[in-house]
């Protein structure tokens, strides 16, 4: 069911250096213009956060400074790997998930969700490369675009964060606001290549981006292993 449009949301974004933009300004169009809402930009300080391309993002909320959020928005990108031992940036995030009404990953902010324990048992998706991180969190990996379990909502790689933005405001206000924002948005993708994901992406094409990021994934799954390997030995 959705919220009462009389009853007024708080809806928040992290942001961190290395993120990358379009997993938070994707989802920002439709998110902060959910009706009868405020959205909060939020990160340990009010500094600019330079993004992985070097776009400058500013914070109007720090994380002490953050309101309990009806909607929290992870968003990815290579400076998520950075945050995963980050238990000011975890805490915060585990938290909020307590009492929001949903928790909103998209991209590789999955994983900062699995290493709050958020995704235990919960069926999410993450960027391609990050797939087979997922279960060493716990969680049941999907390639959907979007994924819904419960409270947690997650979207695949970087422009998925625009459809799981508009399945979330359908979910807040339901399907009628969803439509008039994502006409608003002229939102009708028609993309120029069949390139999109590994299924249809040219095997030289996948071949190369995976090459690329082999590094960062080797990271992630060193992360992921130690995480589970460190459940496992509390639960001992």
């Amino acid at each position: 069911m959705t919220i009462p449009l009389e009853t007024h949301l708080k809806i928040g974004a992290l942001i961190f250096p290395g993120m990358d933009q379009c997993d938070f300004t994707g989802p920002f169009e439709a998110l902060a213009r959910t009706p009868n809402s405020t959205f909060f930009t939020i990160w340990k300080d009010k500094d600019p956060v330079r993004d992985l391309a070097g776009m400058l993002l500013l914070a109007d909320t720090t994380l002490d400074e953050a309101p309990q959020l009806d909607v929290l928005l992870v968003p990815g990108g290579y400076g998520q790997q950075a945050l995963m031992h980050d238990e000011v940036v975890l805490s915060f995030i585990r938290q909020q998930a307590a009492n929001a009404k949903y928790v909103f990953s998209v991209c590789t902010g999955a994983l900062l969700c699995g290493g709050a324990g958020l995704l235990k048992g919960k069926r999410a998706t993450t960027h391609w490369t990050a797939m087979e991180t997922l279960p060493f969190f716990g969680a049941i990996p999907s390639d959907e675009r979007v994924v819904i379990d419960g409270k947690f909502v997650s979207a695949g790689g970087v422009t998925s964060g625009i459809d799981g933005s508009l399945v979330l405001v359908s979910l807040l206000r339901g399907e009628t606001v969803a439509q008039e924002l994502q006409l608003y948005m002229a939102y009708d993708p028609e993309p120029p290549f069949q390139a999109g994901s590994p299924k249809s992406a040219p095997a030289s094409i996948l071949r190369t981006v995976t090459e690329r990021a082999a590094n960062i994934t080797a990271q992630r799954l060193e992360t992921a292993r130690a995480y589970h390997a460190s459940q496992t030995l509390a639960r001992a």
